[in-house]
C-alpha cells in the first residue's frame, strides 16, 4: 500500500451561474488528496492520512475517497471545519486563495500519527507542509518511517501561503534528506535553490540523499535525475489543455504506480533504480497527467483509459 499524507480540501471552482453571474461550485480536492485518488484509479492499493472533518464537506471528501477505493482508516477525524480553496483560472493556470484557519486538516498534531505497518511507501506534499501544527506532524511521520519505508516528497510550493519561510525551508531541507524520490516543478526548484541551470540545481537536490529527482517543466516534459550523472527525459504529451488543476498530483500517482508495478517501492530496491525503470515510470506519470489537463478540474484517469 502507498500511504498519501497531506491535505484534503474543497476546491471552490469558478463557473457561470444563471444570468451569467460568476459563481463558485464545491469540488473535492487538495494536492495530496488528488494523488491518492489518482493512485487508486491506476490500480495501486492506496491509503490516506489527513485531518478529516465530520462536516458536510468532510463527508463529501470521505465519500469520494471511498468511491475510488482509497483506505481512510488512517485519517484523524474531528468536528473542525474543512479547508476551502477558492480557485481562479487565468489562461488555464490555477491560482488559489486558501481558507485554512483552525481546520481539521491543519490542526493535526504529532500525537495523531497513525500506525503504518500496512504501508510500503509514503507520499508527502502540498500545503500541509507549510502551516502549523500539521506541518510538524507530517515531518515527524516522515522522520519516523523513512528509515524503513520508501518516501516520496512533492513540496508543490505555494509561496503566498508560507508565513514563516525560514521554518519552511528548514522543514523541506530535512524532508529532502529523508526522501528517496522527489518531484519538483521547475518553478519549485528555482524557489528552493535559486537561479541557474536546472540540471545543476537538480544535482544539488540529489546531493541531499534522494535516489530520484524528477523535474517537471509543463509542456516541455519531465526529466528524472539519478546519482552518477544519469538522467532520463520524457516529453510531454500534446493535448488541448482545459486547465492544469491536478496535473502534477496525477504525475506523482503515475510515477508511484509504475514503480510499484515494477517492484521498486521497497527500501532495499529503490537504490537500484536504472534508466529503463525510471523512464517507464515517468512515461506513465506524463501520460496520466496529460489526460487530467485535457478535462476540467482534478479528474485523473483510470488505468483503462491509458495505453
Amino acid at each position: 500500500m502507498i500511504l498519501c499524507c497531506g491535505e484534503a480540501l474543497i476546491d471552490m471552482l469558478p463557473q457561470t451561474g444563471v444570468g451569467g453571474d460568476a459563481t463558485f461550485a464545491p469540488h473535492v480536492g487538495g494536492s495530496v488528496f488528488n494523488t491518492a485518488i489518482a493512485l487508486a484509479r491506476l490500480g495501486a492499493p492506496t491509503g490516506f492520512f489527513t485531518g478529516l472533518s465530520t462536516d458536510l464537506f468532510g463527508q463529501m471528501l470521505e465519500r469520494a475517497l471511498a468511491d475510488d477505493g482509497v483506505e481512510t482508516r488512517f485519517a484523524r477525524r474531528s468536528d473542525r471545519p474543512t479547508t476551502l480553496a477558492f480557485v481562479t483560472l487565468t489562461n488555464g493556470q490555477a491560482q488559489y486563495a486558501f481558507y485554512d484557519e483552525n481546520t481539521a486538516a491543519r490542526m493535526l498534531e504529532p500525537d495523531d500519527l497513525p500506525e503504518t505497518d500496512a504501508a510500503d511507501a509514503l507520499f508527502f506534499g502540498g500545503i500541509s507542509l507549510m502551516v502549523e501544527p500539521c506541518a510538524t506532524a507530517y515531518e515527524a511521520l516522515a522522520a519516523r518511517d523513512a528509515p524503513g519505508k520508501v518516501m516520496m516528497l512533492d513540496p508543490n510550493i505555494r509561496a503566498s501561503f508560507i508565513t514563516d519561510e525560514t521554518a519552511y525551508r528548514e522543514r523541506i531541507g530535512h524532508m529532502l534528506g529523508l526522501a528517496d524520490i522527489v518531484k519538483l516543478s521547475d518553478e519549485d526548484l528555482r524557489w528552493l535553490k535559486g537561479a541557474g541551470d536546472l540540471a545543476a540545481l537538480a544535482e544539488e537536490v540529489l546531493d541531499a540523499g534522494p535516489r530520484l529527482v524528477c523535474i517537471t517543466e509543463g509542456a516541455h516534459g519531465v526529466t528524472g535525475y539519478m546519482p552518477g550523472g544519469r538522467a532520463v527525459r520524457v516529453p510531454a504529451h500534446t493535448v488541448e489543455v482545459v486547465d492544469t488543476v491536478g496535473a502534477g498530483d496525477t504525475f506523482n500517482a503515475g510515477l508511484l504506480a509504475s514503480l510499484a508495478r515494477q517492484g521498486m517501492l521497497k527500501k532495499d530496491a529503490i537504490g537500484a533504480l536504472d534508466a529503463e525503470t525510471v523512464g517507464r515510470a515517468i512515461a506513465l506519470g506524463a501520460e496520466a497527467a496529460a489526460v487530467t489537463v485535457s478535462r476540467a478540474g482534478a479528474n485523473p484517469p483510470y488505468a483503462r483509459e491509458l495505453t
